[in-house]
């Protein structure tokens, strides 16, 4: 089969589509024709050797995939060769084939694209566990989502208005913060020009927002802390803006502040297709009766994978930005 290879040094990685070993596939897993895959800011990471795979798992990019079931494993039931299907996964989405365990799989709507299936794992997991599972907002609470024109940040905006919650955004554009608007977010704040614990604050009456979901990391530690109220939860998923930070732990005590450090990819297989039921039972109606829909900016072919990431690394996107193994137009349906 083929599939992106990262070759080059850390600093200039280069992404070439070329042939590589077949997969193999167990008795509980499935193996799937990949039609398209996505990019995700993990997978930037990794091509620059700053984010290892899990052990076992393959070294190849693409942590989400969407396709057709070529061969099902012997212990494998309910699936079968031809079914139409996306899955998150710990690697090896970057190629034709991948092998997938079978509790991790969704079945494709039909009237759905292989690029509206490959959307929704990687972010729309990590919109859901972070908010509900990790961050426990309810109905009635605010939210600030950092990032909140991205992939996580336009599926976080749904979920949460979904639950009743208050939506605060951040974003760099104005382009951006009207498509986060149009998503259901209340206040949308253009970090480079605005402070948005001004923001934050002066919309609140001074009282804060009970949850974050914060991919920037250190750089805005202090003030996620003070845009808290109490009782209040942070909730880091990514060191955009640096591994390191100060802020006044007189705060964190004195509110009883909570702060949780969340990674998806790292999980056990158990513990992710938990999460897959959980979300299944949960919010993916909602997506497959369009009341949800996941966003997606643009899409490459698979061999322009290396543009695809420069694309992402200059934060052009708005959504999703997808890898198209085969054509739409002559996926088999």
């Amino acid at each position: 089969m083929k599939a992106i290879v990262v070759k080059g040094d850390k600093q200039n990685p280069v992404l070439v589509w070329e042939t590589v070993p077949d997969v193999a596939y167990g008795p509980d897993e499935v193996l799937v024709n990949v039609q398209a895959t996505a990019v995700n800011r993990a997978d930037l990471l990794q091509a620059r050797g700053g984010y290892n795979p899990p052990v076992g798992a393959s070294d190849i990019l693409g942590l989400e995939m969407a396709g057709i079931i070529a061969a099902v494993g012997e212990d494998v039931v309910d699936w079968q060769v031809g079914d139409r299907v996306c899955a998150l996964l710990p690697g090896g989405g970057y190629a034709e084939q991948v092998a997938v365990p079978a509790g991790m799989l969704l079945k494709l709507p039909k009237t759905w694209t292989f690029a509206q299936g490959t959307a929704v794992p990687e972010v729309w997991y990590t919109a859901y566990v972070n908010l509900f599972l990790e961050g426990e907002l309810v109905a009635g609470e605010t939210v600030l989502i950092h990032a909140g024109a991205s992939g996580v940040g336009t599926a976080a905006i749904q979920l949460a208005n979904a639950a009743e919650a208050t939506v605060f955004i951040t974003a760099g554009s104005d382009e951006k913060l009207l498509a986060c608007r149009k998503l259901g977010a209340e206040l949308a704040v253009n970090y480079k020009r605005e402070d948005f614990l001004e923001k934050v604050l002066a919309a609140t009456q001074g009282q804060g927002v009970d949850l974050i979901l914060d991919p920037v990391g250190g750089s805005y530690l202090d003030r996620n802390v003070k845009a808290l109220k109490r009782f209040g939860r942070l909730v880091n998923i990514g060191l955009l803006g640096g591994a390191h930070g100060e802020m006044n732990m007189g705060l964190v005590l004195g509110k009883r502040l909570r702060i949780m450090g969340s990674t998806l990819r790292s999980r056990p297989p158990a513990e992710k297709i938990k999460i897959t039921e959980q979300f299944q039972s949960g919010y993916w109606p909602l997506l497959r009766s369009g009341e949800l829909k996941p966003i997606i900016d643009t899409q490459f072919p698979i061999e322009q994978a290396q543009e695809a990431h420069q694309y992402v690394a200059q934060n052009k996107n708005v959504g999703k930005v997808i890898l198209t193994v085969v054509p739409e137009a002559t996926e088999e349906q």
